[in-house]
Parts: structure tokens; sequence; C-alpha cells
């Protein structure tokens, strides 16, 4: 018999290459298969993740399943786990699943923030430093242009090996969290690689007063990734929130 889990965790990007495992560079999946296999008799362990986040980007919010034909306590995983693995890598909680649950293909929505701040901080290390003023306002009316189902391939890393970029963007807004302190949100079913850093690198162009916010309709109807502005870094990028349909999957944490 088979038990599937499925895994609430968190985790700060900045040391790894990324969620996905890949040859000779350290990644969150690797750490987390690896503590998994050693709990379960070292049994080859695989889990998969609701995305793929890319080297530097944090997760505040984030779910993985596997399979185990071991029946496990849910509370002693979480317990054992976070025992095991890094400072940056925390999981929140552990609960069986019906078999049909997907960590990746059952989610509607995906929820990104980015975090920039105007005044030196040194406990803001996970936020991009802007010196420049910037017009929120008109960044926001920007932002609207994106809303709604379009071809995202002009905010798309080349060379991807997904069939569409096609994706529904449901909120796409600048929010002020302090005098000197902004985040960006947006959600969406899915994303592409590189998607929310390359929309957020053009928005600040319109921030700057570089690029005036009707082209961000020509930057999209264009399909070409030069008509976007270049990608800001990694570091101010969190995946916050993952959706699912119904009851399949329950939350045990606020996100909020």
């Amino acid at each position: 018999m088979t038990f599937r889990y499925a895994l609430e965790l968190a985790y700060r990007g900045t040391n790894y290459h990324g969620w996905q495992i890949q040859p000779n560079a350290s990644s969150i999946q690797e750490e987390i298969e690896r503590r998994l296999s050693q709990l379960t008799g070292n049994m080859p362990v695989s889990v998969v993740g609701c995305g793929r986040t890319d080297t530097g980007v944090h997760a505040s919010y984030y779910v993985l399943h596997f399979d185990s034909v071991k029946e496990l306590d849910a509370n002693q995983l979480v317990y054992k786990l976070n025992k095991m693995l890094p400072d940056d890598i925390s999981i929140f909680s552990a609960q069986r699943v019906s078999m049909d649950f997907h960590a990746r293909f059952s989610a509607v929505s995906r929820t990104y923030r980015y975090f920039i701040h105007q005044k030196k901080d040194s406990f803001l290390l996970d936020s991009y430093h802007l010196v420049t003023e910037l017009d929120f306002n008109a960044m926001n009316r920007a932002a609207e242009k994106l809303l709604g189902t379009q071809d995202f391939t002009s905010f798309s890393k080349l060379h991807t090996d997904v069939k569409t970029n096609i994706c529904t963007v449901s909120e796409a807004k600048w929010h002020q969290l302090a005098e000197n302190s902004w985040y960006f949100e947006i959600k969406a079913d899915r994303f592409l690689r590189n998607m929310v850093r390359a929309v957020v690198g053009t928005l600040l162009e319109v921030g700057y007063g570089n690029l005036n916010e009707e082209e961000i309709i020509r930057i999209i109807e264009s399909k070409d990734r030069s008509e976007a502005k270049l990608s800001v870094p990694a570091k101010g990028l969190f995946l916050v929130d993952i959706q699912y349909p119904g009851n399949m999957f329950l939350k045990s944490i606020s996100t909020d």
C-alpha cells in the first residue's frame, strides 16, 4: 500500500540554486529528499513541489507531496524533519492526503510578492534597495494592464520547456508596508520562468518615468523578451501563497 503525504513549509533561498535538484549545486528539494530518505529507512524518496523557484528566490509558504510505502506519524515527521534540516528550511505541517492530490497540478493559483525598500536598512536583506524616487500610482496603473488571460512571452525566460506562455493574472498591485518599504503582489493560475522579476523590472521603469504606463500593452503584445526591461534581483522575491480547490488541501497555518 502507498501513502501520500503533503508538507507545508517555508525556506530562505539565499544559499540555494533554486528549488529543483540539479547537478553540482545545492537545492531545497535535494535537502528535503535526503532527510526524508533517512527518516524512512534510507529508501529513496522523491518529493513533488508546487512549483519551481529560481536561485535565490524565497518561499514563505510552499507545498510539496511525496509517497511512502510506510505509514508515517505526521507530528513526528514535522518534529524530526525540523531537527534535521538547516535553519533556512522550516516545516510547518505534515498530513496524509488523497492520492488524487498533486502539489503542482492540483493548484489553482499562486501568489508572489516582491519587496523593495528606499532607505538603507541592515534588517531588510531580503528586499531590493532602491534610492530613486518612484511613482507608485503610475506603476499601479501600468500593473492593471497585466490583468486577464494573456500571452506573457515578453516576460519569460527564453528557451523554456513549457507548452504555452498563456497565464491568467487575477491580481497585480503595489502595496506600501512602511514609509520607505513597498511590495508588489501578483496572483495567477501559473507563472513562467523569471516572469515576476521581469514584470517588476519593467514596472520600475514606469515608476522612474522612463516608460509610459500604456507601453505595457505594447510590450505584452510584442511577445518579445527584449521589449521588456531587465529583471530585478532574486533576493526580493517570495512565493507567499498556493490555493487548491475546495477541501483538497486544508491549510494549517495563516499565510496573511
